[in-house]
């Protein structure tokens, strides 16, 4: 098996070697493994339809709200606001 050395702060050694019965190796080996999983995971197809859909639904409770909101402004402030969003933003919140 390939070996890894990487440095570290001399306070952070100093406080390793307080701990002496830690095996240092196998928890960083662990870590990693841990990682490289988690990784895997997130880069899934299951985890990319996942975080799609809660962004979209993120977006449908934002919109939603915003209506809301502007329902509840005066006309005049109603029309400020919309006259300071882009063209596309302003036809999307009118929608």
């Amino acid at each position: 098996m390939p070996s890894v050395t990487f440095a570290i702060p001399d306070k952070v050694k100093s406080e390793m070697k307080k701990l002496s019965w830690v095996n240092w190796s196998e928890l960083a080996r662990e870590e990693v493994i841990k990682r490289e999983k988690l990784l895997k995971q997130l880069e899934s197809k299951e985890e990319q339809e996942l975080i799609k859909w809660s962004v979209e639904l993120g977006r449908k409770a934002k919109k939603g709200r915003f209506k809301r909101l502007l329902s509840e402004l005066s006309p005049k402030k109603r029309e400020e606001l919309l006259k300071s969003l882009s063209p596309e933003k302003r036809e999307e919140a009118l929608r």
